[in-house]
């Protein structure tokens, strides 16, 4: 009754230091989404670089952009978990600040999850023509063991299981929150998969990483090991 259109889509962004990189995410959203019912939700650690005050500034501008602040709490699956609870919108796109998720794909996301009994669509590196960009050797290799640990707790032949870009629908992201997800730790697609009440229908879409362009990697050595 208020002349807005109920938001379809919510994409949930999580951030630390993500000045720079926030404000040519919501420029690229604006243009693959156009006519899409969506909005941006941005988590934000509360950031020394001043992150949340540049995505107030883009609120302002634009009602599609919104703001979570989170102090004395960290981490980017709790981030995630808390910007997907705040969303009303019957599907939600989780995807990183640092550009290297291709934001081109969203919109094929949005048509398959509409179109196809999927409850997930998860943005690949390793599926056939997806790549992982120039990335250097050993943090290739952190990555594909990584993926092959997570295949030990899945109930699924995900390629990517370690994929920060996906697509879920809300009821189901909800089914495995009141089962217990773990909100600890940084791969929240993952945790999804294995915590699922049901095993969630999914289709992976193959994408090239992009190399980061400003800020810095939340990739470090000790990720693979708190991961294991």
């Amino acid at each position: 009754g208020l002349g807005c259109p109920t938001v379809r889509a919510t994409v949930v962004v999580p951030t630390y230091n993500e000045r720079e990189n926030v404000p040519v995410l919501v420029e690229r959203l604006r243009r693959m989404l156009g006519g899409l019912a969506w909005e941006i939700i941005v988590v934000d650690d509360d950031s020394p670089d001043g992150t949340a005050a540049v995505v107030k500034d883009l609120a302002a501008l634009d009602p599609r952009v919104r703001c979570i602040r989170r102090v004395g709490r960290r981490g980017l699956s709790g981030a995630c978990i808390e910007g997907i609870l705040s969303s009303s919108a019957p599907l939600v796109a989780v995807m990183d600040a640092d550009l290297q998720h291709d934001e081109r794909l969203l919109p094929r996301m949005f048509e398959l999850i509409e179109s196809e009994p999927l409850d997930v669509v998860v943005g690949s590196r390793y599926a056939e023509s997806g790549g992982i960009g120039n990335w250097d050797a050993s943090r290739a290799a952190a990555s594909k063991f990584a993926t092959r640990l997570a295949h030990l707790v899945l109930k699924a032949d995900l390629k990517d299981p370690m994929s920060g870009f996906f697509m879920i629908r809300h009821d189901a992201f909800l089914a495995c929150v009141r089962q217990g997800i773990s909100g600890v730790g940084f791969k929240i697609l993952l945790d999804l998969f294995a915590t699922s009440p049901v095993p969630l229908r999914y289709k992976e879409l193959p994408y090239e990483f992009r190399t980061r362009v400003a800020g810095e990697s939340k990739l470090d050595s000790n990720v693979a090991w708190e991961f294991f």
